[in-house]
């Protein structure tokens, strides 16, 4: 994630060296916003690369001495099915028609919208602890003589 890390500072201050020349030069309040907008959005995510990094480490695409064999293997956790994408959707459809037709019905899907958003991010928050709690009890019970699981959670 170095290597993409430095590519998003690099866009980021592209956008804030423009966003500052153009507001000096054009005193156009639009233009520079949106160049603003777009070093906030690149600083963000350039942001979240260089905290993956530090977390991380370093990843096989990062090293020159890698071997294609070294990032075989499973990548992360994907979540099977959800619900929430679809509550997304459909609270953000609510909120724009609600800025057509009333304050009523903006509520209305800014709520919606706003359950989905905190539902899709906690979703899976506590899924390590789990894993690691039932991992901890799944030892136990294989040393216990015990050869079945009945837990139905996932992985």
């Amino acid at each position: 994630m170095r290597t993409e890390a430095r590519l998003f500072t690099g866009v980021a201050a592209f956008f804030a060296v423009t966003a500052a020349g153009y507001g000096w030069f054009s005193h156009e309040p639009a233009g520079t916003a949106a160049l603003t907008i777009a070093f906030l959005m690149a600083s963000l995510v350039a942001f979240f690369l260089r905290v993956q990094y530090r977390k991380k480490g370093l990843r096989a695409q990062d090293r020159a001495d890698a071997e294609v064999l070294d990032a075989a293997g499973p990548l992360d956790f994907f979540p099977p099915h959800s619900p929430w994408p679809v509550t997304t959707a459909l609270g953000a459809v609510v909120l724009a028609l609600g800025i057509v037709y009333g304050l009523w019905l903006a509520l209305i899907g800014f709520g919606l919208l706003a359950l989905a958003v905190f539902g899709l991010v906690f979703q899976y928050a506590g899924r390590d602890a789990q894993r690691s709690s039932a991992s901890g009890e799944g030892s136990g019970r294989e040393s216990s003589g015990s050869a079945s699981s009945t837990s139905t959670r996932s992985p």
